[in-house]
Order: C-alpha cells, then structure tokens, then sequence
C-alpha cells in the first residue's frame, strides 16, 4: 500500500454540497480532541479582525479570509480534494476523476491541513484560512501538531510519499526510515545540473498524483513505484539526505 501525502493549499472553493462540519467524519480519530481545540482557538480569533489579520499574515484586501474562519462550525463543506485550490490541486482535476479513481483517492491521499491535521481526500471540510508558518495566540502550530502528527505517520504501514512544502513537512515529520520519502521536483539541463522548481513543482505534483489515481498500480516496494512511475512516464531518482535527518528523497525530474 502507498500512502501519497499532500500539502493543502492557501486558496480553497467557496460553498460546499455538505452540511456543516461533524469532526466524527474525519479520518484519524486520535486527532479529533486537538482538531476541536485548535478549530475553538482560531473561530474566537476571528471575533478580533485586525489580531486575526495579523495572525495569519492577511493583507487588506483578504479581511473576508477572517469571516470565514468565524464561520467555520457554520459553513457547508466538501471533500479535501475537491475543496482545495491553485496549481497542484488545478493539475490534479480531482473533480474529472472517475468513480473508481476518487474511492481510490479517499484509501492512498492524505492532504496536511494546518486546521485539521492529516485529513483523508474524501474528508468533507468547510473553507478556512490557516497555515503552517500562521500565529495562532499562545499556541505555537509546530508544538502542537508536530509530535501528534509524526506518531501517526509514523504507524501507517507501507510507502509513505511525502509531497508537501518543507514548511508542512516540519510540521510534522513523516518517519525516517527505507520506505518513506520526502519528493523534490527538479529539473535537469543539458549539462545534467539539478536545479528545484518552484510554480512547476506544484503542477509536476498534481499531474504524478492524477496518473497514480487513474492507473490504481499495486505498489508495495519504492522499487515498484519507481518502476510504475518509468513506465507511466515519470522519472524518479532515489537519493539519501543526510540533511534531513536521514529520511531519504525521490527527485521527481520535470
């Protein structure tokens, strides 16, 4: 089994299908009791624009931002997937995807929410705003979710391929051993330098998480993600990072 671990998105879909958020229909119940906590800190937040504002780093024209987080208990919500916007979720058109490839995406996708800690695709969340470098009030988001967050991680069973920003990767570490990997999305010249991308990582993200979803490939083994990946037409190099504590990285070649 392969677990494909997204990062979310500051810009999120408006309105939703479902009714208001129930915390009970969320994947990883051991996280319920720090999801309430965290959603009652940021709603009372709100009541306060301007501390609001400054605590999620909001420039004068995003103040609506700021409502949304008030109605959070209120608002309609949707499936994580299908909530979260801009170029990695764009790539990925979770919205085109057949049945089979969505009830495939709600068992292998995991999206890392500031707000909810990990949540399944299929998860239905209302819109908010909060992210990982945000400044919730005597409530540091690294302290609190990073231990949570990494024991979780650390018990799923299988590939872990980590697809998030290093800013959500700190926020809670996916586990450092042989069958988890965090990818960097690079591109090689003609000289064969490696150089990251930036806007195209997100989108090189998007396009591998939608092939994976369509082929629905069996992959218990790198090896055998590596190899599926050949011949889906991505390229995968596996290399040790000795600067990230060990944890090992997939260069995902754009």
């Amino acid at each position: 089994m392969l677990l494909l671990l997204l990062p979310p998105s500051e810009t999120k879909r408006e309105g939703g299908h479902h009714g208001p958020l129930d915390l009970a229909a969320l994947s990883y119940p051991e996280l319920t009791a720090a999801r309430a906590a965290l959603l009652e800190r940021v709603v009372t937040l709100a009541d306060d624009r301007d501390l609001a504002m400054r605590a999620l780093k909001l420039g004068p024209r995003q103040a609506a931002e700021v409502e949304r987080n008030r109605l959070l208990l209120e608002s309609p919500t949707m499936p994580a997937i299908d909530r979260y916007t801009g170029v990695l979720f764009d790539a990925l058109d979770a919205s085109s995807l057949d049945a089979e490839a969505r009830s495939f995406a709600g068992d292998t996708v995991v999206v890392h929410s500031a707000l909810f800690g990990l949540v399944g695709a299929l998860d239905p969340i209302p819109a908010y705003r909060l992210s990982h470098d945000s400044r919730v009030p005597d409530l540091p988001l690294r302290r609190f979710w990073r231990e949570p967050l990494s024991a979780r991680l650390a018990a799923e069973r299988g590939v872990i391929l980590d697809l998030r920003s290093e800013g959500y990767a700190d926020l809670g570490p996916a586990p450092a051993r042989d069958d988890s990997v965090f990818v960097r999305v690079v591109s090689v010249d003609r000289d064969g330098r490696r150089r990251a991308l930036n806007h195209f990582n997100k989108q090189a993200k998007g396009r591998f998480t939608r092939s994976y979803l369509e082929a629905r490939p069996e992959v218990t083994s790198l090896a055998e993600l590596i190899a599926w990946a050949e011949d889906a037409g991505f390229r995968l190099d596996l290399r040790a990072a000795q600067e990230r504590g060990g944890l090992r990285e997939l260069e995902l070649v754009a």
